[in-house]
């Protein structure tokens, strides 16, 4: 299974991006998928994530400003970014719950994505 991102960037704060995120491979359904951002640190925190029926869930720092969304039938996810902040400028990665046949579940990463905002 692979995660491919797209859709990072340069913005100026107070502006936009998108981003998406294509999964594919040997895949039967997927649970939840999300993003997760990674400042320079070692820490990874969560974003957004979205389960597989539509119910989505934010960090207290992104809600209001950033929405998630996802495609079943394509396996993509993504996440628009309205009113950014230079806090914002970090690595995204996309990350996924996949099942397979046999009900095994398995969580994928994507190679991340570069969102830099400047002030």
């Amino acid at each position: 299974v692979q995660l491919v991102e797209s859709g990072g960037g340069l913005v100026q704060a107070g502006g936009s991006l998108r981003l998406s995120c294509a999964a594919s491979g040997n895949i039967f359904s997927i649970k939840d998928m999300g993003w997760y951002r990674q400042a320079p640190g070692p820490q990874r925190e969560p974003v957004a994530v979205i389960d597989n029926g539509g119910s989505p869930k934010y960090a207290n720092s992104v809600k209001g400003r950033f929405t998630i969304s996802r495609d079943n039938t394509k396996n993509t996810v993504s996440l628009q970014m309205n009113s950014l902040k230079p806090e914002d400028t970090a690595v995204y990665f996309c990350r996924a719950i996949v099942v397979d046949l046999r009900g095994r579940q398995y969580i994928y990463w994507g190679q991340g994505t570069q969102v830099t905002v400047s002030s």
